[in-house]
């Protein structure tokens, strides 16, 4: 079994700030790639931002310029410090691992169950 839990969600006023958290658990031995994705209220999920284990990184047009994606291989945690938040940026955040290697199998994507973020004016 593999586990995404994100943290760091919450409620917060346009232009302000918030980091997002994600960490994995499970027989884990390595993870090819993690990262974001957002969906807003009716709409399609998009992606935010993915980082490899090595260390590349993919930005979608989400949050471009204002978002930063980072690492902790060692605890498979993955993180998203989102900036200057704009009230288009209000969505579901959710964790994505590709590429899991376990004890048992090499698979994915795994989601976890997001987040919340909300900007308010």
């Amino acid at each position: 079994q593999v586990h995404l839990v994100e943290s760091g969600g919450g409620l917060v006023q346009a232009g302000g700030s918030l980091r997002l958290s994600c960490a994995a658990s499970g027989s884990i031995s390595s993870i090819n790639v993690m990262g974001w994705y957002h969906q807003a209220p009716g709409k399609e999920r998009e992606l935010v931002a993915v980082i490899s284990r090595t260390g590349s990184i993919k930005y979608g047009d989400v949050g471009k310029g204002r978002f930063t994606i980072s690492q902790d291989d060692a605890k498979k945690t993955v993180y998203l410090e989102m900036n200057s938040l704009e009230l288009e940026d209000t969505a579901v955040y959710y964790c994505y691992a590709a590429g899991v290697v376990t004890t048992e199998f090499y698979g994915g994507p795994f989601w976890g169950q997001g987040t919340q973020v909300t900007v308010s004016s």
